[in-house]
């Protein structure tokens, strides 16, 4: 009898065994996916917001036909354009869009960057997201890059 009760012993220690390392493997391959997936959300979050952006800054320019000098006071044309406020989501074709956070990367709640190049026949804009590479328009005047994200 001892060595069978041995041998059982054995064998649920060795099935506890393999189910914790079926478990350690299972977390181990799961883990970096989900963090690659969050990645890729907060990515997508960010390139949203920027398209955005982009959406009040053309805006700007076909009414009034200037680009803002600033993201202040496009923020302020913004909250004075009856149209935009009457009805955002349609305007930046977004569910429950939030103008509060319009400005700010959602990675780390960083302020986008804007430069206006407005010294050339072309007036371009530069908007970056200061924690990524991800940006919209140049400062070079060339008017292949007006409008035109990186990541696109």
């Amino acid at each position: 009898m001892d060595s069978q009760m041995v041998k059982v012993s054995v064998q649920v220690l060795l099935g506890i065994v393999i189910l914790a390392l079926c478990y350690w493997l299972y977390i181990s391959i799961t883990g970096p996916w989900k963090a690659v997936e969050r990645e890729r959300a907060v990515t997508q979050t960010t390139r949203n917001r920027m398209d955005h952006v982009r959406t009040a800054l053309v805006r700007h320019e076909r009414e009034l036909d200037l680009f803002p000098s600033t993201l202040d006071s496009l923020m302020i044309w913004v909250r004075q354009d009856s149209v935009i406020m009457s009805n955002p989501d349609s305007v930046f074709e977004s569910v429950g869009i939030n103008l509060d956070s319009l400005l700010y990367s959602p990675r780390t709640g960083n302020r986008f960057e804007y430069a206006l190049n407005d010294t050339g026949r072309v007036h371009i804009y530069l908007l970056t997201d200061p924690d990524s590479d991800d940006r919209i328009g140049s400062e070079t005047p060339d008017v292949t890059l007006l409008n035109a994200a990186s990541w696109e």
